[in-house]
């Protein structure tokens, strides 16, 4: 049994000022996947540059921070936010969600698109690849702020976390940095390597996050507020996961089918 660092989730404080961990964590996704979307801008017929990419950023964050945290708000405590309305703007206090967030920012690639004249789908494929930073960023976040801890186990590696009892839990804060983070980034920096057709990459993103995400909330704690939604062990997060499994197949059905036309 192990016991989770327990690091102030404040990590710099001047006066009434305070920086906390999990906004420097957005900042390094955001940083971290601008970095590499230079990169990738420098290759040759890359069809980007590095002016383009920084606007890009620019969509994603606004889009991330404003889904992800309304889907927060929508998908998981609706009740809460509209007795305290105020607390939907603290998002330093954490509370956002993917499935929001990933909801802005196709709402943002959609209004990048349209107004450089580029293919939505294939703004979707370069970026795909990126916001896996901001993903594994993020659960390091969740890690710092001892949330959204698994369930009680008994493997060597179960921990301790405040506020969740005397029982080691999953760290499933990791399990995902590991999954949604590292292992994500991996496949699909490697697929998209080479040229792929219009909307595959994005399809398969799709796909390996609904998948990873389904199997990490079996071991993940419910939110106490809502539980498991159906048959004893489906949770909010796979309910929304799910449709994203069966869009990405079909995404890159589409995608192969139409490059073979």
């Amino acid at each position: 049994m192990l016991t989770a660092p327990d690091i102030d989730p404040i990590a710099i404080s001047i006066g009434p000022v305070a920086i906390h961990w999990y906004g420097i964590m957005y900042i390094v996704g955001f940083v971290g996947g601008w970095a590499l979307g230079v990169y990738r801008a420098g290759r040759p017929d890359s069809g980007w540059t590095k002016q383009e990419v920084s606007d890009l950023l620019v969509y994603v964050a606004v889009g991330v921070i404003l889904g992800g945290r309304l889907g927060y708000t929508l998908f998981y405590s609706a009740g809460h936010f509209l007795t305290n309305p105020l607390e939907i703007l603290q998002i330093w206090k954490g509370g956002m969600s993917f499935h929001g967030g990933l909801l802005g920012v196709i709402v943002a690639m959609v209004l990048y698109a349209w107004r450089t004249k580029r293919s939505w789908l294939a703004v979707t494929d370069f970026i795909a690849p990126l916001v896996t930073i901001g993903l594994g960023a993020g659960r390091i976040g969740n890690f710092i702020n001892h949330e959204l801890w698994g369930g009680v186990t008994d493997v060597p590696w179960g921990m301790l976390f405040r506020n969740a009892g005397p029982q080691p839990r999953h760290p499933t804060q990791l399990y995902e940095f590991a999954l949604e983070g590292v292992a994500l980034f991996l496949i699909l920096w490697i697929y998209s390597s080479k040229p792929r057709p219009t909307a595959a990459v994005s399809g398969l993103f799709l796909v390996s996050y609904g998948v990873f995400r389904c199997l990490i909330e079996f071991v993940r704690e419910p939110d106490a507020h809502l539980g498991y939604i159906a048959f004893g062990w489906v949770t909010t997060g796979q309910l929304l996961s799910f449709p994203m499994i069966v869009a990405g197949v079909l995404l890159m059905i589409w995608a192969y089918r139409r490059s073979t036309q």
